[in-house]
């Protein structure tokens, strides 16, 4: 299989703060090689702004965050198109409605994470871009930005399985409550993410694998200063990864929110590698 390594590394849309650093980090643990070792074919892309080209010395986040969005589904769409399946190294959760968008597909999404990312521009009181990145995706808040991300689509709520939520706040849970999400929380993963998939297959064949490394319990490494306790080990992970295999074709994927600065013992970067080997094995099998 053919594979696109796409990396973003920004935080915020800004390249040089300590945790845009990530992706990069990821590939210099040895992430392609270990690709192609598996017999995949992997061709490295990173995203550039202008920011990188010095066209501009100005910091505008949010702007900047939607310019990463826009350049990312510009990859992707780019990936697609050549029949490599892509797989984007980003800093920000956000990035997957790039990667959405990019893809040019009605696709249900599987969300991994620690956290909501499900506030919306009215309701949050942190003002982090990342903590609306799935409202974003499905339709809510930033909606003249949203619209300017080539091929921007919604994904409907009936469409995403959120996995390993156990950070949140308090407007996230009252969203979550009145949404078509499907929550699968930490605990309820062994019995119920089964039936959670099961459920979405009935709706949809395709799906974005999004998986944000802090869904993963803090014993495992630090992914980041974000990181909490009380989540699966990376094996209860990668398990819920086959299965989604077995069930669906996975069109995309992401690996986002690594911080290398928060992981003093360098453990997350091996994690990752092993988590993208099977990412790759899972979507192959879901194409044969």
């Amino acid at each position: 299989m053919e594979i696109a390594l796409i990396q973003a590394p920004y935080w915020l849309g800004n390249p040089e703060l300590p945790m845009a650093a990530g992706p990069t980090r990821i590939v210099e643990a040895g992430a392609a090689e270990a690709l192609r070792a598996a017999g995949h074919g992997v061709e490295l892309v990173s995203v550039e702004t202008d920011r990188d080209r010095g066209e501009r010395g100005y910091s505008n986040e949010i702007k900047d965050s939607f310019e990463v969005m826009g350049l990312v589904a510009a990859e992707v769409r780019a990936a697609v198109e050549r029949g490599a399946l892509p797989v984007v190294l980003a800093t920000n959760c956000f990035n997957t409605v790039g990667i959405v968008a990019g893809g040019g597909a009605d696709v249900g999404v599987v969300w991994f994470d620690a956290h909501g990312d499900f506030s919306t521009t009215d309701s949050t009181l942190s003002g982090f871009l990342d903590g609306v990145g799935l409202s974003m995706l499905t339709g809510t808040g930033w909606k003249a930005l949203r619209e300017t991300i080539p091929g921007y689509r919604a994904v409907p709520e009936e469409h995403v399985v959120h996995v390993g939520a156990r950070d949140t706040d308090d407007d996230e849970e009252e969203r979550f409550a009145k949404s078509a999400i499907s929550v699968v929380r930490p605990d309820e993963i062994d019995e119920g993410l089964a039936a959670a998939l099961d459920a979405l297959r009935e709706r949809i064949a395709d799906v974005h694998v999004h998986l944000d490394l802090d869904v993963l319990d803090r014993s495992e490494g630090m992914v980041n200063r974000y990181a909490a306790e009380g989540g699966p080990s990376q094996d209860t992970v990668a398990d819920a990864i086959h299965a989604i295999g077995e069930r669906f074709r996975i069109r995309s994927a992401a690996l986002t929110a690594y911080d290398p600065s928060a992981d003093a013992e360098g453990r997350v970067p091996p994690i990752a590698v092993r988590l993208l080997g099977d990412i790759a094995a899972a979507a192959e099998r879901s194409t044969a």
